[in-house]
C-alpha cells in the first residue's frame, strides 16, 4: 500500500535522500526546498515540490492549503543548520536566530500549521485480510506520525565537549518541544529521532554511516511508529535515548 509523505528540509544530504527513498518505495511525496534549484532536484525525482524557508514567519503556512486538500500519512521536518561556535565563543544574534528559527521555532510553526493535516494511519491489511509485514493487525488505527530529524549531539546525558553548543541547545529543545506537545497532540505520534553520525556536509566523509543507510534504517523505524513511541528521542534503529 502506497502512502503520502510530507518532507520538510530537502534540498539535499538526508531530506533528499528521504525523498528518493520514498519516491522508490512508490509513495507519493511533497518535498520543500530553500530554492529553486532544490526544488528542481525534488522534480526530478517525481515529488511534488515546493520552496520553503522555515525560518521565515508564516512560511510553513502556504503548504496548509496543499495538505488540507490532500493529507498525509507521514510527516517529517529535515530542515536544520549548524553553527559550529564553541563554549568560548558568544553566538552573536543572527547565528542563534538562525539555529533556533531553523532547527526549533520552524518545527513549531509545522507542528502547529500541519499536525492536522497528519492522518492516523490504518494498520489494515490489503484485501487479502492479512496483516502486513512489520504492521498491527487488521483494524487496527494508529496515531498519525510527525517525525522530527533531531542529532546525537543532543542527547544531554552524554555531552562530552562544547563543539557546536548552539547547535546542541538547538536540537535538545526541539527533543524537549517535540516531548512537551505531544500532550496536546492525541491524535499524532510525534518523535524525534537522530540519523546518527552520518557522511553528510556536516557529518564529514570520516562518519560511519552513509545517507543511504541512515535513511533506511530511520524509514524502518517510522513505519513502526506506535502509541509506545509517543513524544520519544529514538536514534535511528528506533532504540530510545535515555539519560537526558
Amino acid at each position: 500500500m502506497t502512502q503520502r509523505v510530507l518532507v520538510i528540509g530537502a534540498s539535499r544530504g538526508l531530506g533528499l535522500e528521504f525523498v528518493r527513498q520514498y519516491r522508490e518505495a512508490g509513495d507519493e511525496v511533497l518535498a520543500t526546498a530553500r530554492d529553486a534549484a532544490g526544488v528542481a532536484r525534488l522534480q526530478a525525482l517525481g515529488a511534488q515540490a515546493h520552496v520553503l524557508d522555515v525560518s521565515r514567519p508564516g512560511a510553513v503556512e502556504t503548504l496548509v492549503p496543499v495538505l488540507a486538500a490532500q493529507p498525509v500519512d507521514v510527516a517529517v521536518y529535515v530542515a536544520g543548520v549548524f553553527p559550529a561556535a564553541n563554549a568560548h565563543v558568544a553566538p552573536d544574534q543572527a547565528e542563534f536566530d538562525r539555529a533556533m528559527h531553523t532547527n526549533v521555532w520552524g518545527a513549531m510553526q509545522a507542528l502547529v500549521a500541519l499536525g492536522p493535516q497528519v492522518r492516523p494511519h490504518d494498520s489494515s491489511a490489503s484485501a487479502s485480510g492479512h496483516a502486513r509485514p512489520g504492521h498491527a493487525e487488521p483494524g487496527h488505527f494508529r496515531p498519525g506520525r510527525f517525525v522530527f530529524i533531531s542529532s546525537e549531539m543532543a542527547h544531554i546525558g552524554s555531552v562530552d565537549g562544547s563543539d557546536a553548543w548552539v547547535y546542541r541547545a538547538s536540537k535538545a529543545a526541539l527533543n524537549m518541544a517535540v516531548a512537551a506537545a505531544q500532550r496536546d497532540w492525541p491524535a499524532l505520534c510525534l518523535v524525534a529521532l537522530s540519523p546518527g553520525w552520518v557522511q553528510t556536509d556536516m557529518g564529514g566523509s570520516a562518519a560511519p554511516l552513509t545517507p543511504a543507510f541512515s535513511v533506511r534504517s530511520m524509514r524502518d523505524t517510522i513505519a513502526r511508529l506506535g502509541d509506545a513511541q509517543r513524544g520519544a528521542f529514538l536514534n535511528h534503529d528506533g532504540q530510545a535515548f535515555d539519560g537526558w
